[in-house]
């Protein structure tokens, strides 16, 4: 059946966020999914793939978590969505608060997106000023008009809402600094993710990072980017705001800003902070957050986030249970193991097949990438596809790489074996050429002009 066609004729993209359309995928890849479990999904024709998308790494623990589940359906019955606010939420807003160090006030929201407007929000209307500023290098901070008008995707979106705006280079504090310098006290907040695959030590740390090793353990730790920018921010009056969709509830329980040692004034969560539930939060300082307060009589009010479902239960619910199974299992010190012996594995495999200098993993432990290199050495989306349609050839999922709790020793086998398979075929096409190989069109980046 071509769910393609269908999806497309009532979705425009076919999904509901772009990095699930078809065109971030091979052409024999599953064009739907039908359920997951632990590690595992589903396609409707019975197919089952190992996966490392994990739900667009919104899901930590596994899919369909029993007791996970077992908690959001006990708020369900409870009514789920209430007039007031719920004890539910209260729970939820003092565990955040208890669990992230220098939060001291939580809004909750259903989108990552919602989130970081928000924070945006929050830092204008605290320091009064008009910009705010996010590195190139991280892909995504929001779906609203102030940060997709940066990118190449433009159509439909005024000039002037994204003219508040600035860009500079992640790693670099002098193109931070030159934004300062040419909009004096008219930046009201830097908006950064803490880490991807590029990390914000210093060039010359020779620190090796890892769940017992954190940044902050480090004696260059000072050096780091984050704390160049905290210091930059504190310097001028701005605010620093660390954005931990992808970081959050991966990199430490109480995220990347405790590994590396930085205490921001906002921070934004999401992702796996609930196990593939949606829930979002911005969390801050109580002197910055309180921009959003009622209880200040005669104080101008800023409307911050109001939404019916930011409170629904059943996530909330499902949030509470996550960090109580984080705590329990040590969730995080799982993720980065396993994501070392992929690692390993990874690049022993290609070793064997002789493509170590044409695939290669990247990233530290925790947040892995492979880079896929043509027959000249350059990068290269062919190859990437070609690697990711020869995986899936052998039932593992792989468009990038999102490590659950759920990703065991079998799971790891399973993996390395698929990749040694995909890696000859790899080999073969920097021999033949890869047009014999690939099977379809090469995938395509999110953020491009023209379809």
């Amino acid at each position: 059946m071509n769910y393609q066609a269908r999806l497309n004729r009532v979705i425009p993209g076919g999904a509901h966020t772009y990095s699930r359309g078809f065109d971030q995928f091979p052409a024999n890849a599953p064009q739907i999914l039908e359920r997951g479990e632990g590690a595992y999904v589903w396609a409707p024709d019975g197919k089952k793939y190992l996966d490392y998308g994990m739900a667009l790494r919104a899901v930590t623990l596994g899919y369909a978590h029993p007791l996970v589940n077992a908690a959001a359906i006990r708020e369900i019955e409870r009514g789920n969505n209430l007039t007031r606010a719920s004890l539910t939420e209260l729970q939820a807003a003092e565990l955040l608060v208890d669990t992230i160090p220098g939060a001291d006030m939580v809004k909750f929201a259903k989108n990552g997106s919602n989130a970081t407007t928000a924070a945006a929000k929050i830092a204008r209307a605290y320091t009064g000023r008009r910009y705010v500023c996010v590195p190139r290098q991280h892909p995504f901070f929001s779906f609203d008009d102030w940060f997709i008008g940066t990118t190449a995707l433009q159509r439909g979106i005024p000039d002037a809402h994204a003219a508040t705006t600035l860009v500079f280079d992640y790693n670099d504090i002098q193109s931070l600094r030159g934004l300062f310098d040419q909009h004096p006290g008219e930046i009201a907040a830097v908006m950064l993710e803490p880490a991807t695959t590029v990390t914000p030590c210093a060039p010359d740390c020779t620190h090796l990072l890892s769940y017992d090793a954190p940044c902050r353990s480090c004696a260059n730790t000072g050096k780091n980017f984050l704390h160049q920018v905290q210091d930059l921010c504190r310097k001028d009056g701005a605010l620093l705001i660390l954005d931990e969709m992808i970081t959050g509830f991966r990199w430490h329980l109480q995220g990347a800003q405790t590994y590396f040692g930085v205490e921001p004034d906002m921070s934004t969560f999401g992702k796996g902070m609930a196990n593939g539930f949606s829930v979002a939060a911005v969390a801050g300082k109580r002197e910055i957050m309180e921009v959003g307060s009622i209880d200040k009589p005669g104080e101008e009010r800023t409307f911050l986030l109001s939404t019916t479902h930011g409170g629904e239960m059943c996530g909330l619910g499902a949030f509470i249970e996550t960090v109580r199974i984080y705590k329990e299992q040590d969730v995080c010190r799982h993720l980065w193991a396993y994501g070392e012996k992929l690692r390993d594995g990874m690049t022993q495999a290609a070793r064997e097949c002789g493509i170590a200098d044409h695939f290669m993993m990247d990233g530290p432990a925790i947040c892995l990438n492979y880079l896929t290199r043509d027959a000249e050495g350059k990068p290269s989306a062919k190859f990437r596809t070609l690697f990711s349609q020869e995986m899936i050839r052998h039932g593992v999922l792989m468009p990038w790489i999102a490590v659950s709790f759920a990703h065991g020793e079998n799971e790891l086998a399973m993996t390395l074996e698929a990749a040694k398979a995909a890696m000859k075929i790899y080999a073969n096409a920097l021999t033949d050429g890869i047009e014999q190989y690939l099977e379809g069109p090469e995938i395509k980046p999110v953020f491009r002009r023209y379809n």
